[in-house]
């Protein structure tokens, strides 16, 4: 009798649900333990959900920002006094309902190709059971809703469970008036006045869209700028489109508590100063889901944080334990988290796998402009971790920019002197996440300023930008050789 190898999977995010597929293309044997739905939080609660309401807010934010400049006429009945009164509104009731839709059919589109790939899907909340038996093997036990329990048995076993929001004791939300990221989806109509707490790329994303659905939003940001973790001349264009276009954005202000007082919400500040608006968000970080599953008893290794240590292959201190996905805390990127599980999956089962490499990681922040990234950044250059020669070019001269409008954003590419390789770049720009990906290729395959510079441009195109840093770029590594 032919042995087949037995995989469990804890989580049915992209970590999970990635795993599942790979597993079973190579011929294991493969349960996926999930209680919320195939895709987790990244398909039902995160990621599709709030690019999904992002996509209407593009809409209003191009409209609102570029129709008058483009010639566009919009017929108005408005009488001549109000003439200044917003011409496009939003039915917020139907955009989440069409939010909740797609998420929900993306969903059932990941759990009918798992299940295709021939994994079984448990419904449930799993967790270790001991320490690994002497024939190698684990147990997990499967908790389900009405509260009977199953136990598998498996030859490795994946966590992939995710986080869940962050919460300030003086601050939970109660889903009506005081929010997390994943409560928003179930207002019907627009919040009037917008206290968004927490200036990251979550609290940076929903600032950005409430403020083009038509909110008066306040952004209340710790640190000293917007974004602090990512590129500080993209952060700066970010922060200066956010305060052009009306939102508060109160730097140095740390948000202490925030109460209900009627049909309004205060939030209160370190220093005592008080807020007031309609609603509140809470956008302050994430927490991992690893709590009350048994790892440290079944000797995985947790982090003060509570993150999930692993190495560059996936696995935990733990034989035959791996993990993926925001519970490590690694890259919260559903990206990296699909790519974690995979290589867990082909390292246990023995297939050829490349260690994890965080520097050809792009991501993206969903703002607009967007803000794409890939590889070494500008903190890595300033402290000394890589000598590397820059370009910035603003969006301004690019012609097509002009056309269409754009008057902020930029590409910036960063090279190693001598050879030109590239080994980083920034583009702040309508659809960055578009046009991050020949920089992360050039990035993934060690190609020179000078490979992507020779290489052919449609014109007039936003991409011309990347072709004519490259240039740039090359024309003064060749001045400094000479």
């Amino acid at each position: 009798m032919e042995y087949v190898t037995r995989i469990v999977i804890i989580g049915g995010g992209p970590g999970g649900y990635e795993a599942a597929l790979v597993a079973a293309q190579l011929g294991a044997e493969v349960t996926v333990v999930d209680c919320d739905g195939l895709g987790g939080a990244s398909v039902l609660t995160d990621c599709v959900p709030s690019k999904t309401l992002i996509a209407t807010a593009e809409v209003m934010t191009t409209f609102d920002s570029s129709y008058e400049e483009l010639g566009i006429i919009v017929a108005d009945d408005t009488p001549h006094i109000e003439q200044a009164a917003r011409v496009v509104g939003v039915d917020l009731g139907k955009v989440n309902r069409r939010v909740k839709r797609l998420a929900l059919a993306q969903s059932h589109d990941i759990t009918a190709s798992v299940t295709r790939a021939g994994a079984r899907v448990v419904r449930g909340r799993g967790r270790l059971e001991g320490m690994q038996a002497l024939d190698g093997s684990r147990k997990v036990v499967v908790r389900a809703a009405d509260g009977s329990e199953e136990t598998l048995t498996a030859d490795a076993v994946l966590i992939a469970t995710g986080g869940h929001p962050r919460e300030l004791p003086d601050a939970r939300p109660d889903g009506e008036r005081i929010l997390n990221w994943t409560q928003v989806y179930d207002l019907d109509e627009l919040p009037e006045e917008l206290i968004v707490v927490g200036s990251g790329v979550t609290g940076a994303e929903f600032a950005g869209a409430y403020q083009a659905l038509g909110s008066r939003v306040t952004l209340v940001s710790s640190r000293d700028r917007v974004l602090p973790g990512e590129d500080p001349d993209a952060a700066a264009v970010l922060e200066d489109v956010f305060r052009r276009r009306g939102m508060n954005v109160m730097a140095r202000s740390r948000a202490q508590s925030a109460k209900r007082v009627g049909d309004r919400v205060e939030v209160t500040l370190a220093d005592g100063r008080v807020i007031t608006g309609s609603h509140c968000l809470m956008a302050v970080g994430a927490i991992p889901n690893s709590e009350g599953m048994g790892l440290e008893e079944a000797g995985v290794r947790l982090r003060d944080s509570g993150h999930i240590w692993t190495d560059k292959v996936s696995r935990t201190t733990a034989p035959g334990v791996y993990a993926a996905g925001d519970v490590t805390g690694v890259f919260a990127l559903a990206s990296v988290a699909a790519m974690q599980g995979r290589i867990a999956m082909y390292h246990f089962l023995g297939d050829a796998v490349a260690p994890l490499n965080l520097k050809t990681v792009s991501s993206n922040v969903f703002t607009d402009p967007e803000i794409a990234t890939v590889g070494y950044s500008q903190a890595d250059v300033d402290a000394g971790k890589i000598d590397a020669r820059v370009v910035k070019l603003p969006l301004l001269r690019n012609p097509r920019a002009k056309m269409q409008g754009i008057r902020d954003g930029f590409v910036k590419i960063f090279c190693r002197p001598g050879t030109g390789i590239v080994v980083g770049g920034v583009v702040v720009a309508p659809r960055a996440s578009e046009l991050i990906h020949p920089i992360s290729i050039a990035v993934d395959n060690n190609l020179t300023v000078e490979q992507i510079a020779n290489a052919f441009t449609v014109y007039p195109s936003l991409s011309g930008s990347i072709a004519e840093v490259a240039r740039q770029l090359h024309t003064r590594k060749a001045g400094a050789e000479a």
